[in-house]
Formats: structure tokens, C-alpha cells, sequence
């Protein structure tokens, strides 16, 4: 205690910090939802919030003498063995009160170093904390240093007791250096550090562990469960291929040594827990919640109490967001009043349930089963990636012939032309005019497996025209099933026309509910789960491992990262996982992750790019007097369009920060710890498709370029894109349902009779169920919303101090204006009514690439990364 005081007594001419932090309990999200009044009921998240910062408060005297030590190394002064020299322990001192800037729950704490002239300028310092309990260290600033002038270190780091860490906590300055460049007293610090963030790769990783490795998708099961619940290893071999996830070293299952053992415990390394104040803690925890407790007190009063399993008419559905679903009294007392569970029951006394009206909604309520409205949800809805040109008719599968059989199309020319307002077939091609939404080959193969289970499902292929004033009109659904044989045989495949009238128009109608189905499934684990939050994790594991926090590229990719693995293990635990919630609410089953798996076999990093994947698909074509390089075929193409916009923005600001800290070429073969960040990402990150031949090089500027601008645009652009509008869409079940459960019925059948007589009620019993649709509905919304105090792109939760280099920190501001000008640019192009496509029947503008937002359900803003 008293050394403290002694400091401040005699600090004559010390060098004079300060430090500021967050206690654990500000940050702790079982405190912030699980303080309780003395009736045992949850107080609520904000309450506790209060009572939490209070604390910090009461217990600020705590830091006060011998409890966090600091110890500063120089930068430029070596001691005898080349190391940068270690000053003397210090002492936090007393709590500041008047500092303005600080963030909710921060405080800030002075220190005084003994520092003279020969020791140099410091460059990094060592931490440790001497108390129970881990706090949460923001940042240290050292004022008016010799010969220096302020030195800020941006830490954003939990900082356990000592004794738990093998090796020293460290943090370096926010100076920027290339391995060949660092200072020598600091090479061996900054080579140490990485050392300990590899580990050695063995051993069960405990909370506070920062270790940063790899493992295969072996967790996903529970075989000592229950037999039904194990599930295959993804990753690892080339029949089921997958990006690696962190390694938590768990023991193996008893009844499958090759599986993971389950536990409520999922090791992160430590700081990619949301370790921040922000609502995204609320929504990591709402999800929990909601899957653990929400959603089976939902489906008990469904079935049990309301005996309503079924929606009956379209209007049950919108009751929904109108009306509400009564609950009994005690419904609300039986779960955790957390706001986002507020806001979605009425509080008029009524007891209901009720959820928000989706945008696609809001102004017609039957304008989403138009064709127009179905054709143009592929170019700006959810999903607006997949659509494809029609470059060789009849449409052709890549499956096994001798396993599956042939598998062509059976579309004919008679099929389309009638539709085509006079123009043929081979015109139509010649002039790209003829697209496709093809969800064949993907889903056939498990097609047989899928439909032994209480789903019935189709391989689908929906064929669409490009009309004169830009729109894209459905032209053909083909549906196809294997025949009872055999695979082999090859599939039973039925065409389905437009139809709008009687009870061809009700076949119709539920033929594009087959192919949103297949859509919804592709969506959620292949381009949300699969495309964005799974391939991104090895990136962040092979950054932590190679790259230096000195690295200016570590530097770069850094928001990019932000919670991502976090999200990831919680979906793990409640989404993706056996029985989870994609599991029990999608078509696919069972069968959902290892689905996205043998879609990652023809994962190509380098066309996850817009450019390179509007080419591939052939809705664009290179055209160098075109703005961005590349021409749209489909020119209303909302996602592209604007996204055109953004990868420009996004290219552009990593050409210049990329170019300020590599003169040339030579310089990246140079770069020792680039060259090892991207072997060991693509050797083992993505080691199952370490052979192919498209992975960069990284010899050149150029490569490194185009990869870091891919992997940003992957975590922001793309992930907003497939992310924030699953509830404005998908919220209204009618428009995206998730699964099948009756195949089409056929003439003469008691089903099609019934959808003769009452063509709502036998969509409601094909589609989604009732108790299916309140889980789906209750996590897409959780999913669709953003945090509080969201970092979007051209952002940084640093401000301008995560690096002192003032050239990239002035680019950096032009690329956020650079945004703002593209937001302004995208607004304009919303109030353009010749572009249909941008509000189509539903009247919802394209507002999902806009970069900025406010909190909550808003249909558009870019989050740097993938964080929820």
C-alpha cells in the first residue's frame, strides 16, 4: 500500500502514464443478466449495468499500492544481450476523475516511471496484475517522454493474476514496423510474444490461455449422448473438406475418439471474448437464451397449451406482427426479461407475443408472391450471389453420371420461348439474357436422405429472362427427385410454368416455394455460415500466430476480426450444432453442415471477390471503359452495383496503406512473418485445399493487395450483405420459408384436392411449420440487428491511434469519406425510378450495402467484421 503513495511523494522527474482499464465486472455478461431481486426474478441487463459501473467505483482504491505492476522497455537501448532494457516495477497510483474521453465502465489510473536518459525511448512494457480477479487494460499513454514527446500503447486486452500465465504479458507501442525493421532491443520481444500466442499445440486450453491453433470440426456432435447426435468430422480428409476452427483440446468422446467432448465451456483465446461494452455481449447472450430457454417455452405453449401447431390462413402469420401469439400469464416470469425478449411482447397487458412487421411487408402484404418480386429477391435479397447466365442450353450437371445418372436439364425450348415476348432461345443467349438459379448438383446427392427424414425436398433449377425494361421474369421451375430405383437411374424431374389463376396458379406458387427453400438453406450455411464465418477463422488464427501486433498488417486486418470466433463457437454450441437450430428448422437436417462441407471443395478464395465472382457467374464481362474495370449484363443489379462501390473503396485504401509499407516487391518475399502467416494459412487454415493452384503466391505487392482487400470484403461487405436482411426478408415466412414437407401434389390426390379448395392452407402445411417459424423468427431477428457501439467500415475502435504512422492514419479518414460519399451516391440511386429493381413490388429500396447504421434492425450498415 505504501509504495504506492511513496511513488507519488517522491516521483521528482519520473516519466508519468496513465493507464486506463475496465474491471471484469462491468463486462461480465452473467453479471449484467443475472443480478436478481429479492422476489429471485432477473433484474434485467441494464439495471445491472449500472450497478456493475458502480462497482469500478467502490472498489477503484483496490489498484492503489501493489496490485498491477508495470515495467517499461526500451525501444532504442539494449542491455548486454541485445534486449531492449527493462525498467523498474511500477505501481498503479490513484484513480483519475477528470479525464473527459474516457469510454462506459473505464477508469483511469496515473503511474510514474523511473526512466533516465540512458535507458533510451521505451517501445513496449510488461503487465501484471497481482489480484484475484482479471481486468480488462485499454490503453497506456506516457505524456511528455525526452526527446519523444506522448507514446501511446493501444492495448484492448484482458490481463489475468500472474501466476497464470507462463511468460509475461506484453504490449508494444503503436509504432508500426516490418520484421526487418524493428528496433534491435525489441526483436527479441516481438519474437518471444509470437511464440507464446503459437503454443505448443498441446494440452486442454483454459480461459485465461491466449494460444492461438488449430483443430478440425469434430465438436459438432454428441455421440456419448446419444447415437442419433454424432455427426462426421469436417476438415481433415478430401471427402468432407473444411476450414480449421480453434483449438480447445477438449478430450475426445468416449463412444467416437475422433469427436470432441461437449461442455457449456468453449476455450477462446481469451481476448476474442466480446470484451468490449456493447450490445453485441446482449446479443451473443439473447441467442444463448433464446435456443436454451425462449424457444422451448414457445413451442411447449404452441403444441401443449394452444394446440395450434399449424398456421391455417396467411392471415395467422401476420398475426403475428398485428395481433400476436397469447401466452399464459406466467410465460413472462418463466424467462429472462432481457430487452430484445421485451421488445417483442406486448406490455398493454394482452400477454402476446409479437413480432416486428419484416420490411418485405410493410407496405403490401401479398406483393412478395408476385413473379417480379421472386426473381428480383435474387439479384437484391438475401441471397444475391448465386444467380448465374445460361451459357449452354439445355443446362448441364457436373454430378458422377455412372453414380447419379444424367442429370440435364429436361427444359425444353418449347418451355421457355412461349414466355420470351418473341424472342428465341439462341437470341436470348447470344444477347445474355437467360439466367439461372441453379440449386441442383448441390442438393441432389443427399436428396434420398434428406426426404427419409419428415421433409420432403427437390433438387430445383428455376430459369429466368431478362426483360427489355431491366427486370428478370421466371420463366421454368424444374423440379427433380431421385427415382425410387436407384441413384443411378437418374432423377425424376417435372417442369413447372407460370401460372397466375386457379389451381395451376397455387402449383405455381408452391414450386417457388421449393426453390426459396433450397435458397434459404444455401444461404444460411453456405454463404452466411460456410462463406463468411467459417473460412474467415483461419485467417484470424494464422494473423495471431505470424503477425506481429506491430505488423502493419496485423494492423490492417485487425477490425476485420473483431468477435468473429466468439460467434463462431457460439453457433457451434446452439446453430450449427447436432439438433441445434439450423438442424431443427431448415431442410437439410442433419445433413446441413456436412452439406456446406462438399461445397467447400470448390471453394476458391480468389473469386470470393465481387469482380472475380460477377465474372465467374458471367453476370458481368471485363470491360476496361467501364467503371471498376467490368461491365454488368444484368445492369439493375442492386448488390452489385453497389457493392462495385464499396470493393472499389475498400481496394483502393489497402493499395495505398499496403504501398506506404512496402516499396517494392523484394520487400514482401522479405517479410518473414508475412511469408509464414500465409504458409501456414494455406497448409493448414485451409490445409484440405493446399494443392490447389489458384492460392496466391504472395511473392508481390499485387497479391497481397488483392488478398487482404478479398478478406476484408468477405468480413464486411459480403457478410452485411447475406447478414442484415434475414429478418426484413426471411421475417415473413411465406416469403422465405425453410423447409419443405410434402412433395408437389399430383392430380386426383386428397393434397391436391385440398389445394383446389384452399390453396393457403396447403402452402402453410407444405412449408414451415408454426413452432419452426417462432424459432426462426426469434433468432434472425437477434441476427439481423446491430450492436450498440458497432465499428463499420471505416472505423476504428482505436480512433486514430492504432498507428503513430500519420500517412496511413490520413488515408485511412479518406477512405471513411470516401463511404460516406458512396453512401450518399447509393441514395440517389434508390430515388432513381427507372432502376426497378432497387424497390420492386414490395416497395423496399436496396439499402443493405449503405455503410453506415444505427443500432438495432435497420437493414443496412457494413460492420468491419463478422461479429454476429
Amino acid at each position: 500500500m505504501f509504495s504506492g503513495v511513496t511513488g507519488i511523494i517522491n516521483r521528482g522527474q519520473k516519466l508519468k502514464g496513465t493507464v486506463v482499464l475496465m474491471q471484469k465486472n462491468v463486462l461480465d455478461i452473467n453479471a449484467l443478466t443475472a443480478i436478481k431481486s429479492p422476489t429471485g426474478i432477473v433484474t434485467g441487463a441494464f439495471g445491472a449495468i449500472g450497478g456493475a459501473i458502480g462497482t469500478v467505483v467502490d472498489t477503484a482504491t483496490s489498484f492503489v499500492g501493489r496490485s498491477v505492476a508495470l515495467k517499461l522497455i526500451s525501444a532504442t537501448s539494449a542491455d548486454g544481450s541485445g534486449k531492449g532494457k527493462v525498467g523498474k516495477q511500477t505501481f498503479l497510483e490513484g484513480l483519475l476523475t477528470s479525464i473527459l474521453t474516457l469510454g462506459a465502465g473505464q477508469s483511469a489510473y496515473t503511474i510514474h516511471f523511473e526512466w533516465n536518459s540512458d535507458m533510451g525511448i521505451p517501445g513496449a512494457f510488461y503487465i501484471e496484475n497481482f489480484m484475484q480477479h482479471e481486468f480488462f487494460l485499454v490503453s497506456l499513454t506516457l505524456e511528455d517522454v525526452p526527446n519523444h514527446g506522448s507514446i501511446h500503447f493501444v492495448c484492448n486486452s484482458w490481463i489475468y493474476n500472474d501466476k497464470k500465465y507462463k511468460s509475461d504479458r506484453i504490449f508494444f507501442a503503436n509504432k508500426t514496423y516490418l520484421p526487418n525493421e524493428t528496433p534491435a532491443p525489441l526483436v527479441y520481444y516481438r519474437q518471444e510474444e509470437l511464440k507464446t500466442l503459437r503454443g505448443d499445440g498441446t494440452g486442454e486450453r483454459k480461459e485465461w490461455d491466449r494460444i492461438y491453433d488449430y483443430d478440425v470440426y469434430n465438436d459438432l456432435g454428441e455421440p456419448d449422448k446419444n447415437a442419433k447426435l454424432a455427426r462426421p468430422v469436417l476438415g481433415g480428409s478430401s471427402t468432407l473438406p473444411y476450414p480449421r476452427r480453434g483449438r480447445t483440446g477438449r478430450k475426445p468422446a468416449k463412444k467416437d475418439p475422433k469427436s470432441e467432448s461437449r461442455s457449456d465451456f468453449v476455450y477462446l483465446p481469451r481476448d476474442e471474448s466480446f470484451g468490449h461494452l456493447k450490445s453485441s455481449d446482449f446479443l451473443a447472450y439473447i441467442l444463448k437464451s433464446a435456443s436454451q430457454n425462449l424457444i422451448p417455452q414457445l413451442r411447449s405453449v404452441v403444441t401443449l397449451q394452444l394446440k395450434q401447431p399449424e398456421f391455417n390462413t396467411f392471415e395467422d402469420v401476420r398475426s403475428l406482427y398485428e395481433g400476436g401469439i397469447k401466452v399464459p400469464t406466467n410465460f413472462l416470469s418463466d424467462i429472462s426479461p432481457i430487452p430484445l425478449f421485451k421488445e417483442i411482447f406486448r406490455s398493454d397487458g394482452a400477454a402476446a407475443l409479437k413480432f416486428s412487421k419484416p420490411k418485405v411487408v410493410q407496405v403490401d402484404h401479398s406483393a412478395w408472391m408476385t413473379d417480379a418480386e421472386f426473381a428480383r429477391e435474387m439479384i437484391a435479397g438475401v441471397n444475391p450471389h448465386i444467380i448465374k447466365k445460361l451459357a449452354e442450353f439445355p443446362a448441364k450437371s457436373k454430378l458422377d453420371r455412372q453414380q447419379y445418372g444424367d442429370n440435364t436439364s429436361t427444359v425444353t425450348k418449347g418451355h421457355l420461348e412461349p414466355n420470351m415476348g418473341g424472342v428465341t432461345l439462341e437470341e436470348a443467349i447470344r444477347n445474355n439474357r437467360l439466367y439461372i438459379l441453379d440449386h441442383h448438383d448441390t442438393v441432389y446427392p443427399y436428396l434420398r436422405k434428406i426426404n427419409a427424414t419428415d421433409t420432403k425436398a427437390y433438387a430445383t433449377r428455376t430459369f429466368l429472362f431478362l426483360q427489355n425494361d431491366g427486370t428478370l421474369k421466371p420463366l421454368a421451375i424444374e423440379l427433380s427427385k431421385p427415382r425410387p430405383q436407384d441413384d443411378s437411374y437418374g432423377p425424376l424431374s417435372e417442369v413447372y410454368l407460370p401460372a397466375s389463376e386457379g389451381v395451376e396458379g397455387s402449383i405455381w406458387l408452391l414450386a417457388k416455394a421449393y426453390v426459396v427453400v433450397n435458397d434459404s438453406c444455401y444461404h444460411q450455411l453456405v454463404s452466411h455460415w460456410l462463406n463468411t464465418h467459417a473460412v474467415v477463422e483461419p485467417f484470424i488464427i494464422a494473423t495471431n500466430r505470424h503477425l506481429s501486433a506491430v505488423h502493419p498488417i496485423h494492423k490492417l486486418l485487425l477490425p476485420h476480426y473483431r468477435d468473429t470466433m466468439n460467434i463462431n463457437s457460439l453457433a457451434r454450441n446452439v446453430l450449427v450444432n447436432a439438433e441445434g437450430i439450423i438442424e431443427s428448422t431448415f431442410l437439410w437436417g442433419g445433413y446441413s453442415l456436412e452439406l456446406s462441407a462438399v461445397v467447400y471443395r470448390d471453394w476458391v478464395f480468389t473469386d470470393q471477390g465481387l469482380p472475380n465472382d460477377l465474372l465467374k457467374r458471367g453476370v458481368a464481362v471485363e470491360d476496361p471503359a467501364s467503371p471498376h474495370g467490368i461491365r454488368l449484363l444484368i445492369e439493375d443489379y442492386p448488390y452489385a452495383s453497389d457493392g462495385l462501390e464499396i470493393w472499389a473503396a475498400i481496394k483502393s485504401w489497402v493499395e495505398e496503406y499496403v504501398s506506404f509499407y512496402y516499396k517494392s516487391d523484394a520487400a514482401i518475399a522479405q517479410d518473414a512473418e508475412l511469408q509464414a502467416f500465409w504458409k501456414e494459412l494455406v497448409e493448414v487454415g485451409h490445409g484440405d485445399l493446399k494443392n490447389a493452384t489458384w492460392w496466391f503466391k504472395m511473392q508481390t505487392r499485387k497479391e497481397l493487395i488483392e488478398a487482404c482487400t478479398i478478406l476484408i470484403w468477405i468480413a464486411s461487405a459480403l457478410h452485411a450483405a447475406v447478414n442484415f436482411g434475414q429478418y426484413p426478408y426471411g421475417g415473413y415466412i411465406l416469403n422465405r420459408p425453410t423447409k419443405s414437407r410434402r412433395f408437389m401434389p399430383e392430380k386426383g390426390s386428397p393434397e391436391y384436392d385440398e389445394l383446389a379448395k384452399d390453396y393457403q392452407k396447403a402452402y402453410l402445411r407444405t412449408i414451415t411449420p408454426k413452432n419452426d417459424t417462432l424459432t426462426d423468427l426469434t433468432i434472425i431477428e437477434v441476427l439481423s440487428r446491430h450492436a450498440s457501439d458497432e465499428q463499420y467500415l471505416g472505423q476504428r475502435i482505436e480512433g486514430d491511434l492504432w498507428t503513430s504512422d500519420s500517412a496511413p492514419v490520413e488515408a485511412f479518414k479518406k477512405f471513411g469519406k470516401k463511404l460516406a460519399e458512396i453512401e450518399e451516391k447509393l441514395v440517389q440511386r434508390n430515388n432513381d425510378e427507372s432502376l426497378r429493381n432497387r424497390y420492386g413490388p414490395v416497395k423496399m429500396p436496396y439499402t443493405l450495402l449503405y455503410p453506415s447504421s444505427e443500432e438495432g434492425l435497420t437493414f443496412r450498415g457494413i460492420p468491419n467484421s463478422v461479429s454476429i
